[in-house]
C-alpha cells in the first residue's frame, strides 16, 4: 500500500466518523422533537377525537411504533448504523406474554417497538420526568416500575387482555465488558401471572449507546444491531409443589434467564 492510498483511506474513515457522529446528534434532536410533538400535538388530537380510552391507547402506541419506524430507518438512511431483525412476525403476533430482553444500548426498546405496533412496556418511574417523553408514556399507558403496590395486578389485567409486556430484566443497560445482572421482577411477574416469555437476544458488532458511552462517542465502523427472537417458554415450568413454590420458581427462572439472555461472547 501507497502513502497516498493510506492517506486518502485514513482521510475518509475519519470523514466518515465525522459524518457518524453529526448525524447521530441530528437523529437524536429529531428523536426529542419527535417525541415532543406527539405529546403536544397529536396525543392531544387524540383526546378530541377519540372518546374510548382503550381505542386511544391503541393508536397512541401504534403512533410511537411508526414513529420508531422512521426513527430507524432514518438512522440507517443517514448511515449511523445498520439494524436487522430476525423473527418480527413473531414479536407482532405474540400475545398474553412478557418480552424479555438483553439491553445492551440506548435504542432496543425503540427497535422491538418498531416492529409491535401494539406492545406495552415497564419502564422508569424517571421517564415520567422526561419533558420528552412523559406525554409518549402517559398517552401509551406504560406501566412503571415504581407503582410497586399495583404493578401486579396491573399486569395480570393486562396480560389477561391478550397484551405482550415488554420488559429489560436488567433494569438498566448492561455495562460493557461485565456480566448481566439481571432482577427478579420478570421472573416474579411471569411465575405469579402464570404467563409465557418471549427471549429476544440484542447484539450489536460495535459499541454504541451503551451504559458507559455518550452519545458522540461513535465505533470506528458502522455499527450492526441484530435482533433474534428466540423460544416461547412457559414460566410455569419452573414451579415446584412446596409452600415457597412462587418464590422458589422466580429464583430459578430468573437463574434460567440469566443464561439465556448472556450474549455468547460474555
Amino acid at each position: 500500500m501507497t502513502d497516498s492510498t493510506f492517506s486518502r483511506r485514513s482521510g475518509t474513515s475519519t470523514f466518515n466518523r465525522a459524518w457518524r457522529i453529526a448525524m447521530t446528534g441530528i437523529c437524536f434532536t429529531l428523536f426529542g422533537l419527535g417525541g415532543l410533538m406527539l405529546s403536544l400535538v397529536w396525543f392531544n388530537l387524540l383526546l378530541l377525537v377519540q372518546r374510548n380510552p382503550e381505542r386511544r391507547r391503541q393508536w397512541a402506541r401504534r403512533s410511537i411504533s411508526c414513529s420508531f419506524r422512521f426513527f430507524m430507518r432514518t438512522m440507517t438512511f443517514l448511515g449511523v448504523l445498520d439494524y436487522r431483525i430476525e423473527g418480527a412476525e413473531i414479536l407482532r403476533s405474540d400475545r398474553r406474554c412478557l418480552v424479555v430482553a438483553n439491553h445492551p444500548s440506548l435504542i432496543d426498546y425503540v427497535m422491538l417497538a418498531s416492529v409491535m405496533p401494539d406492545v406495552d412496556c415497564l419502564v422508569k418511574a424517571d421517564l415520567q420526568r422526561n419533558v420528552f417523553l412523559r406525554g409518549v408514556v402517559r398517552s401509551a399507558n406504560y406501566l412503571v416500575n415504581s407503582q410497586a403496590e399495583t404493578l401486579l395486578p396491573d399486569c395480570q389485567q393486562r396480560l389477561a387482555k391478550g397484551e405482550a409486556i415488554m420488559i429489560f430484566p436488567e433494569g438498566t443497560r448492561t455495562r460493557y465488558g461485565e456480566p448481566l445482572k439481571l432482577q427478579r421482577g420478570a421472573a416474579n411477574i411471569a411465575v405469579r401471572c402464570q404467563c409465557d416469555l418471549r427471549i429476544v437476544h440484542i447484539r450489536c458488532s460495535q459499541r454504541m449507546l451503551d451504559k458507559q458511552s455518550r452519545w458522540y462517542e461513535v465505533p470506528p465502523e458502522k455499527p450492526l444491531f441484530t435482533v433474534t427472537v428466540g423460544q416461547r417458554i412457559d414460566s410455569q415450568q419452573f414451579m415446584a409443589g412446596d409452600e415457597d413454590a412462587q418464590a422458589l420458581a422466580a429464583r430459578h427462572l430468573t437463574h434460567y434467564l440469566q443464561q439465556a439472555l448472556t450474549p455468547e461472547h460474555q
